[in-house]
This record gives C-alpha cells, structure tokens and sequence, in this order.
C-alpha cells in the first residue's frame, strides 16, 4: 500500500511446528501479505542493497556470506527459504535483508553516517524486582510490519554448527526476517534482547549478526550464549550488544551485558565482551560500544545512544518494573528521546525512527509484556507466559 500505515493496535502472532523449512514456510504463508508489502516498500533494500547486489563485486560479497551461511547454519538459510516461498518473495531479497548492510562497508562505499535506527534496554536486577525492559527502535516503514512466531522446531538429524535437533522458543520477527534479532526467550529459559552497533569496518565472509542472534535462541546457558557469539572458526561479520539472563539459572539471579566485535580477516571469531549484573545492580544499553575499544561509524546513531544514556544517567537506576516502564516511556527535551514517534508530517525530522513495540520481561511473575505504544501511557496488548521446559 503507498500509504504508510502508521501505528497499529495490532500485534499478529504464528504458533507454528515443524522443520526449519516448515516453520520458514508457515512464516511467509501466514504473513504473506506483510512481508511482501515490506519487501516492496523498504527504502534501504530498494534503494540500496538491491542495486548493489547487481553489481559483480557486491554479487561476489553476498556469495561469500551465502557460502559461510550455508557452511555453518544451513538450517536458518532453508528456514529463509521456505520463508521465501510462502510469502512469493525471491529468496535473494529475504537473504539480503540479513546481509545487506554489511555488503557496502565491505566494498568501502560511504552510506552516510545518518542512520538512528537502534534499541535501548534496562536490564533491573533486585530482590523483588527482576526485569528486562526493551524497545524495539526501526525505520518507521517497520512500523506494523512485525509479528511474533512461536516454533517448535523437529529435525531427524543434528542440524548445522551446534548439532541442534529441537528447538522452542518465541520471538517478535521483523517482516521476512529470521526470529532472534530482537527481543526473545527459549524453553530452556533463556530470555534476551538485542541492540545493534555499526562498527567502522566490516569483513566478509564472515556470520552475519542475524544468524548468530537466530542461533541464540538454541542456547541452554551462559556458556553456550558466549560460544554461539564468539562464533570460533569464522567470528560476526558486524558488532552488536545482547542483554542475556535466564529463568532458571541455578543460584542468584544474573544478567548480563555481551558487546560484540566484528572479526578481522585475521582472526577467526569475535571479539567479546561480558558485563555481569549481579542482585542490587542494573544494566543500560543503547547503541554504541561502552567497554569494547572498536571504532565506530560515529554520527547520528552516537549522538543517539549519547542522548538515551545521558537521560537514564539523569534518572535514578530503576529498582522497580514502574521505574523501567517509566524509564522507556521518555520523550522529553532532548531530540533522541528513549520512546520514538516518527513524525509523518514532517518529512525532515532529525530522527526517522520509530519504537515499534517495547517489551518487559518480568523474571519474577515469568511474564512478557509486550505494548504497541507508549508503555506509561497504554495497557500492554498481550501478556504472555514464560513457559520453560521446568513447567511440562
């Protein structure tokens, strides 16, 4: 449609069992029409990852990384596949909707440094009060082009890196992308969000951060969470932040903060980071490396994450899910505020985001909130249970 559809009070979610290529197919057929209508109107695809694409020397860098995918995580490239043919979208599109930013860095082609597009979370570790809070920032073309897909996923045989043959888990999906990129947790009870960092260089053939965050959602503890992110033998492609706790972990309750570099051509896994948070302690986490000494692309997404941090720094830490949902729900003086509305009507707003959805994980009451607008201001749409593999 050429209108934009704005912000919906709609939030569809896929209950589905199967394959990696059934539970891809189920995807594309069931949202069939969101993907395709995304696939259509996203500017950085069309405008961007499309045309490079054709070129022989962009050609070559998406075979690179198509190659390293299909080496490491056949599982998630048939996943996109069947994702591909049941929404009639050409499979190549959906791959580059994965890959498609690192391919420019890669041939050294200057794309601006005018991009927001990022998260914020908090993560509030106290005795009475364990939450994971999270906004999901996009383009606003994003806006009502998401959904959540709860999957169940069976194999005959151990598939790719890991050897993993089942999966369970639930996860808010951007239209035609894999599950794992946002904010999720797994019947194993891992539960996490992520925020993107756009490091000044970029490497190919390595991971792209898609599949390492799709495969995060295999993880049974924090050890395997800092195996799949090291990702040894090949390393990330691009530099990102997870925040990571889980439901049952055996003694006190921790969370943890894990920056992620992008690997060079001469190593061959990532660099790595790990912030624990311990009971009484609290995490906050944007869009720039805090601890990690890796050059950044700087700009507006660094004067972004600079101004969501100077407002949680202004703000006592949150020891409360009130104080979290206060906290995400800022839109006050500073021009990158924590809670984004694009602007329709003013085509040359600073900041072209949007917060499409906000999560609250609440460790505690094993809860999941999810809003679809301000949470301070608005019932959540849904409510979903933290089932874990515990509760059988």
């Amino acid at each position: 449609m050429d209108i934009p559809l704005g912000r919906r009070n709609a939030i569809p979610i896929l209950y589905t069992r199967g394959t990696h290529y059934d539970v891809g197919f189920d995807v594309g057929r069931t949202f069939k029409g969101i993907i395709q209508d995304y696939v259509q109107h996203n500017s950085q695809l069309n405008n961007e990852y499309i045309p490079l694409h054709e070129t022989e020397k962009g050609k070559k860098v998406y075979e690179d990384i198509l190659k390293c995918c299909n080496l490491n995580y056949p599982q998630y490239v048939r996943e996109i596949q069947g994702t591909a043919d049941g929404s009639d979208v050409p499979f190549y599109k959906l791959l580059l909707l994965h890959i498609g930013h690192i391919i420019p860095v890669v041939l050294g082609i200057d794309c601006g440094n005018e991009n927001t597009c990022g998260c914020s979370s908090v993560c509030c570790n106290e005795p009475a009060q364990a939450i994971l809070g999270h906004t999901e920032d996009a383009y606003a073309d994003s806006l009502s082009h998401f959904y959540f897909v709860s999957a169940h996923i069976i194999c005959d045989e151990p598939q790719g890196k890991w050897k993993v043959s089942e999966e369970r888990f639930v996860s808010l999906c951007y239209a035609g992308h894999l599950p794992g990129f946002t904010m999720s947790y797994n019947y194993d009870g891992l539960v996490y969000s992520i925020n993107v960092i756009y490091a000044k260089e970029l490497f190919a053939p390595k991971t792209p951060e898609f599949f390492l965050c799709r495969a995060l959602l295999t993880a049974k503890n924090v050890t395997d969470v800092e195996n799949i992110l090291k990702d040894k033998g090949c390393g990330s492609a691009e530099g990102f932040s997870v925040n990571v706790t889980f439901l049952d972990e055996p003694g006190e309750r921790l969370f943890y903060n894990f920056e992620v570099g992008a690997s060079t051509l001469s190593t061959d896994e990532s660099i790595l980071n790990k912030l624990v948070v311990k009971p009484g302690d609290y995490s906050f986490h944007c869009n720039k490396y805090l601890r990690l000494k890796v050059p950044e692309v700087g700009g507006l997404i660094v004067e972004s994450s600079d101004s969501r941090q100077r407002v949680f720094d202004k703000y006592k830490a949150p020891k409360t899910k009130k104080e979290v949902i206060h906290l995400l729900s800022h839109q006050e003086e500073d021009n990158f505020t924590i809670f984004r509305d694009y602007n329709y009507n003013d085509p040359k707003a600073r900041e072209p985001i949007a917060t499409i959805a906000i999560g609250i994980f609440d460790l505690i009451k094993r809860t999941w909130s999810v809003y679809a607008d301000k949470p301070e201001e608005n019932e959540p749409m849904f409510i979903l249970p933290l089932t874990t593999k515990r509760d059988k």
